[in-house]
């Protein structure tokens, strides 16, 4: 009856009882955060246990078809969701919410509402990002534009998301979202599969030529930015080709009549497409 001691009267009995430190700490530990802003588990034992009883409720609960309706969340899920997130990104977790779901959903025997319940959960939770966002001031656009990846690591996630908020600030950002926008318009647009490759041989006029050349520049450049998680520098490395795109769409028409002119553009757009979504997609801004 008295919830303020949830896990603090854990803690004292558990010393009381003779056990380790660490293990006390870590009952009291359990329900950290207990409300937004509240101080998160220090301890490796308390943020495991603290994960481990979240994703167990979130689990358990979507298993047996009870999530949140509407403004209802009778077992505070959303509550819990953030909890997780909290304590993966602001302890700098490299954790896949995939993979700790699954060990949770493992842990069940029975599961009514089993069939596809890891990425039901999992888009739960990274729904919950948004009002995260929301709250510290981040458009939402910049949440779209990541979420729109799907990237399952919070802490991944909320690089992208800090990247992306760098990158609206960028002189370069509205017109290389434009171009991007454009871009996805017309890759959307093809039937079949484009190419992979651009053919150096079709590349008819100087700006399609500058803009193939920059693209593979870039493409080695940011590999090693891309490995080591740095996005913000690698949208940074991205906003130098504004002038370069610009030219391309001034003077080159990329639905030429010659069929083979034009797939081979359409090669180097989907390149040029993929160099943004190695981050985000920067169409989703506006």
């Amino acid at each position: 009856e008295f919830t303020d001691l949830q896990g603090l009267m854990g803690y004292h009995y558990a010393l009381h009882d003779g056990e380790d430190e660490g293990v006390a700490l870590a009952q009291n530990e359990q329900y950290m955060p207990r409300f937004a802003g509240d101080e998160l588990p220090q301890s490796e034992p308390g943020i495991a246990v603290a994960l481990a009883d979240r994703l167990d409720t979130l689990t358990g609960l979507f298993g047996i078809n009870q999530p949140p309706t509407g403004s209802k969340d009778p077992f505070a899920l959303r509550r819990a969701s953030l909890g997780v997130l909290r304590i993966i990104v602001e302890r700098q977790l490299n954790l896949d919410l995939q993979d700790l779901i699954q060990v949770a959903v493992n842990n069940y025997a029975v599961l009514p509402a089993k069939d596809g319940l890891v990425a039901r959960i999992t888009d739960f939770m990274l729904e919950r990002f948004r009002a995260w966002y929301d709250d510290e001031g981040i458009a939402v656009e910049v949440y779209l534009a990541v979420h729109a990846l799907r990237p399952t690591r919070p802490l991944e996630f909320n690089q992208r998301v800090q990247a992306v908020s760098h990158f609206r600030t960028l002189e370069e950002a509205a017109a290389l979202a434009a171009a991007n926008k454009r871009v996805s318009n017309i890759l959307s647009k093809q039937e079949g599969s484009i190419a992979n490759s651009v053919s150096e041989s079709l590349l008819q006029e100087d700006a399609e030529k500058a803009l193939a050349k920059a693209v593979a520049e870039k493409s080695t450049q940011l590999k090693p930015l891309i490995a080591l998680g740095d996005f913000k520098a690698v949208l940074e490395q991205l906003a130098e080709l504004r002038p370069v795109v610009d030219t391309f769409f001034d003077e080159v028409m990329v639905m030429a009549d010659d069929e083979a002119i034009r797939n081979n553009r359409l090669a180097l757009l989907s390149q040029l497409r993929n160099l943004f979504l190695g981050v985000a997609d920067i169409s989703a801004l506006s």
